[in-house]
């Protein structure tokens, strides 16, 4: 079974990227070929800075280096390493229908906070289907606001297929030149909150670091909002954004006692901050470490990146002789 997937570098990785898709990652390296990739070309949307660009790229590899990823179970490699997938976005651009296009939830959710709507923006959903395409992937962890994603992708394979090859069924999806990726997702965390309750998203600033410095991780999850109901009166654990963040960190028996003190009273907020940020660096700890030694153990972190292209190059490629010759390009 081959998995893909990747991670924009648009910014620090927050405790949304782990919970949402880093840590299926993690777990899914053992269960088939993983192929994880550091989506820079999608990033160009929002990056326009050469060095933040080459500082952002090399934190997501350390990052997922870190968090767990093995180089020896899974492939890790930058997306713009891999030419090929330029190649298939254009040519799958060309069956495209601008309908589909023009659903894409995040484009209009982009666009609505502001966001310059611009070629890249618009056609995010095709490039991101030339990831998923170019690998024969078979499951590709989503988060929940991605699947949408991951079904235009298998729209645009099955009007690629039924335009160039004739044996191509789309009720079984056997018979064409591009397979039809599966998502696999994780409802439970598909969306974490961020600082201000909304959807944890670099792009809205809301977010809580893997890897900030202690003092200023505590500082952020300290100031997660809450509302105004005091110390010593009941709360409700389930419109709570700190309790919604604790879910994702504590043990099922110590989540039930935290339940039981939010509805009985006599707990401020504050005292729950200060346990979920226990729970961060209990949980996050060893990565923490493992990070810090990788920043001093750059040329490591390079040669997984290089190695990991030339694998993903080299599967790229078979797909592309045959994407070239049932398009006539060869």
């Amino acid at each position: 079974m081959r998995i893909l997937s990747g991670v924009q570098p648009s910014g620090k990785l927050h405790i949304g990227n782990y919970f949402g898709a880093i840590r299926q990652f993690v777990e899914l390296q053992h269960k088939g070929h993983g192929l994880y990739f550091i989506a820079d070309l999608h990033a160009l949307t929002t990056i326009r800075d050469a060095e933040t660009m080459r500082a952002l790229n090399f934190d997501v590899a350390l990052n997922f280096l870190a968090l767990g990823l093995d180089p020896a179970k899974a492939t890790l490699f930058k997306q713009s390493d891999v030419p090929e997938v330029s190649e298939l976005q254009w040519i799958l651009s060309t069956v495209t229908p601008m309908g589909l296009l023009e659903r894409a939830h995040s484009y209009k959710d982009k666009t609505a906070r502001g966001i310059s709507a611009d070629h890249g923006l618009f056609a995010y959903p095709v490039l991101m289907a030339a990831d998923i395409l170019i690998y024969h992937s078979d499951l590709v962890p989503v988060g929940k606001d991605q699947k949408q994603h991951l079904e235009i992708a298998r729209d645009i394979a099955v009007k690629f297929n039924t335009v160039y090859c004739k044996d191509f069924d789309p009720h079984t999806g056997e018979g064409g030149v591009l397979k039809l990726p599966k998502p696999h997702t994780m409802d439970e965390t598909a969306v974490v909150p961020g600082t201000d309750g909304e959807k944890m998203s670099k792009s809205y600033g809301n977010t809580i670091d893997l890897f900030a410095p202690e003092k200023e991780t505590r500082k952020r999850i300290m100031s997660v909002k809450t509302d105004s109901t005091p110390l010593e009166a009941a709360k409700n654990p389930d419109t709570c954004n700190v309790f919604a963040l604790l879910k994702l960190f504590a043990p099922p028996a110590e989540l039930a006692e935290i339940r039981a003190q939010y509805e009985k009273g006599g707990v401020g907020y504050g005292d729950f901050k200060k346990r979920l940020a226990d729970y961060f660096f209990d949980t996050f700890g060893t990565a923490r470490k493992r990070y810090d030694e990788l920043c001093n153990n750059q040329d490591y972190v390079y040669e997984v990146l290089a190695k990991g292209a030339a694998q993903a190059r080299e599967i790229a490629s078979e797909l592309m002789d045959d994407v070239r010759r049932v398009t006539g390009l060869r």
